[in-house]
């Protein structure tokens, strides 16, 4: 049975990650700062197959006793999946909050950077993979994105320069940039459940099952295949135009 390390588990697109995983015969450490979220995800799913990790991903400190405290065949990483992130208002750069800069800075930049590097030697001794949630807004900008978009440029990046540091290791890596996908990101994202129906109204969006079945198909692919990229979208959305504005 192999291992997979979920980050942000607690909600979304982790969460749907770890059952889904599970389901398909893996064992997982799913983490996030939630505590009860996680505790519940064990006693749905099992301790054999479920170990909680609470920790917030910019705490260094925390990760790394979190890290250390894995148990058993727990502690053998096959898989990553770097899944946390978050987006903190929606403001024009001139507009925009410093703190909710550096937050989403500080948890879709160093922490997951931090991280896998912490884990990188395990996963090139057990030629294991590296999946990471980024986003097609690191692709295609669009007004009030500013430091979401360009952190998610960052995880699109990094991911695939990964790829490219670790050729001949055997280890694969994947970036899975999704357009919209409806899940508890939205709520926090938007400030409340109108703004999120009014964004969502009519797409039809992806949900978080839909890109977690997408990672176990990755994850799952004969050892000598690799997926560098996927960019999925609900069939309502593609990427707009430019915008002219006129004096």
């Amino acid at each position: 049975m192999k291992t997979a390390f979920v980050t942000g588990a607690t909600a979304g697109i982790g969460e749907a990650t770890v059952r889904t995983l599970v389901a398909s015969g893996w064992r997982c450490v799913a983490t996030g700062r939630r505590a009860e979220r996680l505790d519940a995800l064990v006693a749905e799913l099992g301790a054999d197959r479920v170990h909680p990790a609470v920790f917030d991903v910019r705490d260094t400190a925390a990760m790394d006793t979190a890290i250390a405290a894995l148990p058993g065949e727990f502690a053998a990483i096959d898989l990553l999946v770097n899944n946390a992130g978050l987006a903190q208002g929606l403001a024009p750069a001139q507009a925009a909050n410093l703190d909710d800069w550096h937050t989403m800075i500080d948890t879709n930049v160093t922490a997951m950077a931090v991280l896998t590097r912490k884990l990188l030697p395990g996963l090139i001794a057990r030629k294991g993979a590296i999946i990471a949630i980024g986003s097609v807004a690191g692709s295609y900008v669009y007004p009030g994105g500013n430091v979401y978009a360009g952190s998610k440029a960052f995880v699109n990046h990094f991911t695939l320069a990964l790829r490219a540091d670790l050729h001949g290791t055997g280890v694969r890596v994947t970036s899975i940039e999704p357009g919209m996908v409806e899940t508890e990101f939205t709520l926090v994202r938007t400030g409340s459940q109108k703004a999120s129906d009014d964004l969502y109204g009519g797409v039809n969006p992806m949900t978080g099952e839909d890109i977690a079945e997408m990672i176990r198909w990755v994850a799952e692919l004969p050892p000598h295949l690799n997926i560098n990229r996927l960019e999925p979208m609900p069939v309502n959305q593609d990427f707009a135009g430019f915008r002219v504005a006129r004096d």
